[in-house]
């Protein structure tokens, strides 16, 4: 028989895993919105003339000239932002009741694969390097790995509270039986 406290454990465990996910969620997403500053951060830690440097250092001049001159293209990044958001709090509902709410897991672990094929022929057409597009591939990987996680402690919960409910049908069944024999 599990007890409460087992569920309980699992329960709080899961919301711990999701409350991680939709944080990182919305961090990757605010990232994007101070990108110019960042790049202009990061270009100083790598020579222009190395692998890195060369392609941080091209992207920032192109971020800073888009900002300097078209700066209305930069309202896709705050989109972008607001879907991050948006999607974080998707997983409100398998964080108040995640037996209901798996099938939300399983449409993260579905949109982190999706990050693969998406970036390795997204970042072709737009000539981004190969290996810039591993790193973007590297979010959905890291993504699926809190989400693995919890979908995997439902499956387990799921087994706990549908044992306990039979096992208490059958402690139900069996009272009733006793004081059915009683009158």
């Amino acid at each position: 028989m599990q007890s409460t406290f087992q569920i309980e454990k699992r329960k709080r465990s899961i919301k711990q895993w999701l409350a991680f996910f939709m944080a990182m969620l919305i961090v990757s997403g605010i990232t994007v919105m101070p990108a110019e500053w960042e790049l202009s951060i990061a270009t100083k830690f790598f020579s222009e003339d190395s692998f890195i440097g060369s392609w941080l250092h091209e992207i920032y001049t192109a971020i800073r000239n888009t900002s300097s001159r078209y700066p209305y293209l930069f309202y896709g990044y705050d989109w972008l932002v607001f879907a991050h958001i948006v999607l974080a709090i998707a997983f409100v509902g398998p964080y108040k009741d995640p037996v209901k709410n798996k099938w939300v897991i399983e449409f993260g672990a579905i949109a982190c694969l999706l990050i693969i094929p998406f970036a390795l022929i997204a970042g072709y057409f737009r000539d981004i390097p190969f290996w810039w597009r591993l790193i973007d591939c590297s979010f959905g990987i890291l993504g699926l790995v809190p989400l693995g996680i919890c979908h995997n402690k439902i499956v387990e919960l799921e087994r706990m509270e549908n044992q306990s409910e039979k096992q208490f049908e059958e402690f139900n069944n069996l009272v009733t039986h006793q004081q059915n024999k009683l009158s």
